[in-house]
């Protein structure tokens, strides 16, 4: 962002959002088929899964391609389906963790693919074991962090995110319990004076409610104790305008009311918008793909050089090629500082291995803790013990800060 003073909106959705619903199945078949691997001793490493799923009134479909134990079952996939499904609540008419027909359609993975992915070109050419796995598709990946609060996030995702998070605990385990649904959407508009965020012009909130009887006075009043709990103090005003289930009654959500793809809501996965995106989803798929594992690398050093104190932002793009290891570029943008960001690129490289294995060992990304990213954003979250999350973390900082003084 150039300009000093604005106003950026970012949106969020739920877990109970048809999408996200979608995203959750398509995670719990990677942690499956990882879990399995290491209950069987199989390698971790060797397991390949790209899942899509598809969710609309009472009906899941999951599609894809996999590789790893052949003792993974349809039906134990259509369990961890309704497990995820039961989690996020839905015990509706029209969409019913037991009730849903959940068809799964996944095959073997392309021959072709596992060939680039198993042994990189430069392993082929040069003999290099440390180089052993490719890529599993070319594209581009970007991370991006910034000061402003203690994640390193831009503010209005963090929020967006932070609102629906907590009145998915609240609606679970709190005083909200058998008042609203599990589908919901956020939207918050932050104002930035000197390139610093410093209130809320605009509060969107459309939640998923349990009776037609309830009206958005109703739901408003339900729900904005934990909407002003989330944000800064001082950042509402009496200027904030707030829109709480503006088109009325909300009764009829999830994958009833409007169908789920896996994949369709990269924006809230990632920055909001504030920052690029390159186009690949994450939800589905295993780590040997790079629109995940890359994405995840690009953020750690992206939130390692902010937390170093070397900038107040940085963008980091990255790109790869199907079947080769070594990314084919590396790009910085911290504001215009050129001399810094060359710096930055020549020592990303010597802070951590951007190919698939090294991305994969260095974060930890052969466990199965996938089915926690699929709703509240992938980044800005805590790390935590089971190794999720581990590209949030700042341990890069004292390498980075020797790297570029």
């Amino acid at each position: 962002m150039s300009r000093q003073n604005y106003v950026f909106t970012s949106e969020s959705v739920s877990e109970g959002h048809p999408d996200k619903v979608s995203d959750r199945i398509s995670d719990e078949v990677v942690d499956l088929f990882l879990t399995r691997a290491a209950e069987e001793g199989m390698d971790p490493w060797d397991v390949r899964v790209a899942a899509e799923t598809l969710t609309t009134t009472n009906r899941v479909v999951i599609a894809g391609e996999t590789r790893g134990p052949e003792s993974v079952s349809k039906g134990e996939i259509e369990k961890v389906a309704r497990a995820a499904i039961k989690d996020i609540g839905y015990e509706q008419e029209g969409f019913h963790w037991q009730n849903s027909q959940i068809e799964i359609l996944l095959h073997e993975q392309s021959a072709h693919i596992a060939q680039g992915v198993d042994k990189s070109f430069e392993a082929k050419e040069e003999g290099d074991n440390k180089q052993a796995e490719g890529a599993g598709d070319q594209g581009i990946m970007f991370g991006y962090a910034c000061t402003g609060n203690k994640a390193l996030m831009p503010a209005p995702i963090f929020y967006s995110h932070m609102i629906l998070e907590k009145l998915a605990h609240e609606r679970k385990h709190g005083s909200l319990n058998g008042y609203l649904g599990p589908d919901s959407k956020s939207q918050v508009s932050v104002v930035y004076k000197d390139a610093r965020p410093v209130g809320v012009s605009s509060i969107v909130v459309s939640h998923q409610h349990a009776s037609e009887e309830q009206s958005s006075a109703d739901i408003r009043d339900l729900i904005e104790p934990t909407v002003r709990d989330c944000l800064p103090e001082g950042w509402i005003g009496d200027d904030t305008i707030w829109h709480i289930n503006p088109t009325g009654s909300f009764v009829i959500g999830g994958p009833d009311g409007d169908a789920g793809l896996t994949g369709r809501k990269i924006i809230v996965d990632t920055y909001g918008g504030f920052a690029p995106h390159g186009g690949g989803a994450f939800s589905g798929k295993d780590s040997t793909k790079v629109d995940r594992s890359a994405a995840y690398a690009a953020r750690y050093l992206a939130k390692n050089i902010v937390a170093a104190g070397i900038c107040d932002w940085a963008t980091i793009q990255l790109s790869y090629a199907i079947g080769v290891a070594q990314p084919l570029s590396i790009y910085v943008d911290t504001g215009g500082n050129q001399a810094l960001e060359e710096k930055i690129e020549a020592a990303i490289p010597r802070v951590l291995d951007l190919t698939p294995t090294g991305i994969r060992k260095a974060l930890g990304l052969t466990k199965p803790i996938f089915a926690r990213t699929a709703a509240y954003g992938h980044f800005g979250r805590t790390p935590d013990t089971e190794g999720g999350f581990s590209w949030e973390k700042t341990d890069l900082v004292e390498a980075i800060q020797k790297a570029v003084n």
